[in-house]
């Protein structure tokens, strides 16, 4: 349509009078263009068609060849908004006088608030986003008492706005409703980069803050925040995919494990190559150009991570960027990282973690999570005064004291990394925040070689995430030395209190920050708060600096990283341990972090000999045991089985435990790490780690048998002496890996028999034991 020419004197009237009514700009045009439909200017199909025609328009002007596809819903639906409203002004300034517009601008500040007017005129679910938040922000700004009027209507536009920008999860819709306002959703917006939702670990983060800003007491809310944070939506990755070409690896989930195994390389290479659009590039460097030389960490944000029952946990990649070079350098590494987070959307562990929680067919598309590492230079490296992860509830306790309820931390100096990996022959502080100073051994010895003895950290100089021994870095003028550090001293560990205290007598033991400020109360008490409104326990990843470390009681600010509901095993309260049970009858008996349940009717054991696995030199052999293992898993389904082995179970490092991942060992009803001085196996608990997660939503068992400890039974002989039936069930070609994994029927060493597991957390102890097979027993005598 060609327009005559007009004075441009009323165009320039509606505008200026629209720039004071910004948040009403929205109503005004709606009653405009209601005018100019009601009098037959312009038909309102014709309106709409035009305005679709020049938004159209507009996007070939910027290079856009295939509009329909090549952007995002959301800018389609603001770039078309934004030409009704120009089409709305130039046809009303042109074909009717400016008094008809300050009739239009008197009338609706007249019915604002107005419970007879028509303020409900759209469906808040296809309505534009812009549209949504205005109304939002008129609702809210009203007097309390017209603002009644209209609750259930705020009610229902911030469910849809967390909806289409948060979660679509049910459980998680029905917590943030109550907590989050307009302006916690606008600072979302400000901070999300393309269309769709910002995942869940982001969406996680956002809820716990709000709840801890809104119910925790003012010394405790003031010493919580989270790091500055961007989103990239997760529409952004469908549009990657599209735009690279890489659709075609959108059916890996349906394919067998080898072939995602085979072309899992392939993959990670294409992703790689794969470029993004200019206008998100152009929002990167923004986030680059604030950060400045500050390093930065890109994090997985999935719809379905850290949510209740799948966390998710360590299934897509999270990596640093130490963020120094060139303004180009940065941003190539920036995009690099996001490739390989896109790309570990396809990894096959991740995929059959979808399978095995039936979530195969859900559409997971993936956001990005950008924040700034929380730290502080020292040196070249850069890296926070601690960090670690906390749960509310303590499902591993090595002494009676300890409390469940107060919860549980792994703490470590540096980058958090080592807090939620098992690493090689490394120990984070364990805390239960009923007895913060409590340590699982009073012997300095045992303290000390159990404690943190590497650090991870970001080197600046050498731009790269590294792990660098305590001894280097470590110095008596560190400011809050004594709070992550005692020295030993004549067979005891003191505070450090002098600049001349050796590094090499400096044990990582946090004492200084645990008993000597308000942190350990803090962290608990936010938990229980979390667990309360939740109506779950829950699990955070945290760092903490400690503000002004020259005092007698610093202050501690604790950056919250993350919030997931915790996974944890149904507890049976039925756990009874038979009195009368004699020792020929027992398998294996610990007294140690001992967890809360029962497995009756085990019929077999897959066991891993130390002597056999450790015999394993190369990297070869052990990742023929690993598959072997798995493949066992698999044909094992249906039968009642556990796993024994040494060391820890599901290790990063192979000289440390059987190195497995979740989908190895799923169909197993628990896993038992044997732990002593000869085997070489650490004590440590996997507890807290992302392996740990995936036990405990698979109902998994976790027990550990010291067999050091005087109180603890195994019984050598039903596990070397007995037939091993591994061949009947899977083939194994090289005899080494059949020295190194034995498949045990309990019938073979106790005709007629089988085995049940009983954990009773409250006593302490765990017990394997024979059972007659038929036998029942009526309420048998609790020990």
């Amino acid at each position: 349509m060609t327009f005559p020419s007009i004075s441009m004197d009323n165009v320039i009237k509606i505008l200026l009078a629209l720039s004071q009514y910004p948040i009403l700009s929205s109503r005004i045009r709606h009653q405009m263009r209601k005018a100019l439909f009601t009098r037959g200017i312009i038909t309102k199909a014709t309106f709409d068609e035009e305005a679709r025609v020049k938004a159209v328009e507009t996007q070939q002007r910027e290079g856009l060849h295939n509009p329909y596809v090549e952007e995002k819903t959301d800018v389609w639906e603001t770039r078309l908004a934004r030409v009704r409203d120009s089409l709305t002004d130039f046809y009303f300034a042109y074909n009717l006088p400016y008094a008809e517009f300050e009739n239009v601008v008197r009338e609706v500040l007249t019915e604002r608030g107005s419970v007879d007017s028509d303020f409900i005129w759209f469906n808040p679910e296809l309505a534009p986003r812009e549209l949504l938040f205005e109304q939002a922000e008129i609702i809210e700004s009203m007097p309390p008492q017209e603002r009644k009027k209209y609750e259930a209507r705020l009610k229902e536009i911030i469910v849809v706005l967390i909806r289409t920008m948060v979660s679509d999860q049910l459980k998680y819709i029905k917590m943030a409703r109550q907590w989050f306002t307009v302006g916690d959703l606008q600072e979302i917006r400000r901070r999300k980069i393309g269309g769709g939702k910002i995942g869940g670990k982001a969406a996680g983060m956002l809820l716990a803050m709000r709840i801890i800003k809104e119910t925790a007491p003012p010394e405790i809310r003031d010493s919580f925040r989270i790091p500055v944070s961007y989103y990239l939506g997760s529409d952004v990755f469908y549009n990657f995919l599209t735009f690279n070409g890489l659709v075609h690896w959108n059916d890996q989930k349906y394919k067998t494990e080898e072939q995602m195994r085979a072309d899992y390389p392939t993959l990670c290479g294409d992703f790689l190559k794969g470029q993004f659009p200019s206008e998100i590039i152009e929002r990167l460097d923004e986030i680059l150009t604030e950060a400045g030389n500050t390093p930065l960490i890109v994090r997985s944000s999935s719809l379905l991570e850290d949510n209740f029952g799948t966390s998710f946990a360590g299934k897509y990649e999270s990596i640093f960027l130490p963020n120094q070079g060139t303004a180009d350098e940065k941003l190539s590494a920036l995009t690099n990282a996001i490739s390989r987070i896109y790309a570990s959307v396809m990894d096959p562990d991740a995929l059959l973690y979808r399978h095995l929680k039936e979530l195969a067919d859900y559409d997971e598309r993936i956001g990005i999570l950008i924040q700034f590492v929380e730290g502080k230079k020292v040196g070249r490296y850069y890296f926070p005064q601690a960090a670690g992860v906390a749960f509310s509830r303590n499902l591993y306790r090595w002494s009676p004291q300890i409390k469940q309820e107060d919860g549980f931390l792994r703490l470590v100096w540096g980058l958090g990394t080592r807090a939620v990996d098992l690493v090689a022959d490394d120990y984070p502080r364990l805390v239960a925040l009923s007895h913060p100073s409590l340590q699982s051994s009073s012997d300095v010895r045992t303290t000390k070689r159990y404690s943190q003895h590497n650090v991870d950290v970001i080197d600046l100089e050498s731009n790269t995430f590294t792990t660098v021994p305590v001894r280097e870095i470590i110095h008596a003028d560190y400011d809050p030395i004594r709070y992550i550090a005692q020295v030993e001293e004549d067979n005891y560990l003191a505070t450090i209190r002098s600049k001349l205290a050796s590094p090499e007598k400096m044990v990582i033991t946090f004492d200084g920050l645990l008993s000597r400020t308000s942190f350990a109360a803090n962290i608990r008490e936010a938990l229980k708060l979390l667990e309360n409104h939740y109506d779950s326990p829950v699990d955070t990843e945290f760092t903490v600096e400690i503000l002004n470390p020259d005092e007698q009681r610093p202050n501690v600010r604790i950056t919250l990283l993350q919030c997931r509901p915790q996974s944890h095993i149904q507890e049976s309260n039925e756990v009874q341990i038979p009195i009368e049970l004699r020792n020929e009858d027992i398998v294996f008996s610990t007294q140690r972090m001992v967890p809360q349940g029962v497995v009756q009717n085990i019929r077999y054991i897959l066991f891993v000999p130390s002597e056999g696995y450790f015999n394993l030199t190369s990297q070869a052999e052990r990742s023929q045991l690993e598959r072997t293992i798995g493949r066992l898993n698999a044909a094992l389904m249906g039968q009642t089985f556990i796993a024994v082995g040494p060391g820890r179970w599901g290790t990063s490092t192979p000289d440390l435990g059987v190195h497995v991942s979740y989908s190895d060992i799923y169909n197993a009803r628990a896993l038992v790490e044997l732990a002593g001085e000869a085997i070489g196996a650490s004590p440590e608990p996997s507890f807290g780690t992302h392996f740990f997660q995936d036990l405990m939503e698979a109902q998994i068992y976790p027990v550990a048998v010291f067999l050091d400890d005087a109180d603890s039974i195994f019984n050598r002989d039903f596990f070397y002496a007995t037939p091993n039936h591994l061949e009947e069930f899977v083939p194994v070609e090289n005899p080494r890996v059949l020295e190194s994994l034995r498949l045990i029927a309990v019938s073979d060493y106790r005709p007629n028999h089988h085995m049940d597991l009983i954990m009773d957390a409250n006593k302490s102890r765990a017990v394997a034991f024979f059972v007659k097979d038929g036998l029942i027993k009526a309420n048998p005598k609790k020990q």
